[in-house]
């Protein structure tokens, strides 16, 4: 991997079949600060998960294939892996987390 760039992972905590797609808030749950990801998607075979890997790489302004689901697939808590920048990805990650 080339100098400056990581793969940073972030929990993210999901609200599916909500009314818009959001990325930000934070989600002080068991497993520590969360970013909030709201989608319109529900979850039905997969359809939240494929929603919130695409708003993860928007909000992150990087491709969608930089965003690997680590684990979380059925759960409403993921782990995802997003590629990229460090300094870009860590500033913006405390931007979303307010």
């Amino acid at each position: 991997m080339a100098q400056g760039r990581l793969s940073l992972r972030i929990l993210l905590r999901v609200k599916p079949g909500a009314s818009r797609t959001a990325v930000n808030g934070r989600y002080d749950g068991p497993g520590g600060p969360a970013l909030v990801v709201a989608v319109s998607a529900r979850a039905v075979e997969g359809q939240a998960t494929k929603a919130v890997l695409a708003a993860v790489a928007a909000a992150f302004a990087v491709r969608r294939s930089a965003v690997t689901l680590v684990r979380g697939a059925t759960s409403r808590d993921k782990l995802v892996e997003v590629d990229g920048d460090e300094a870009a990805l860590s500033s913006r990650l405390a931007e979303l987390l307010g």
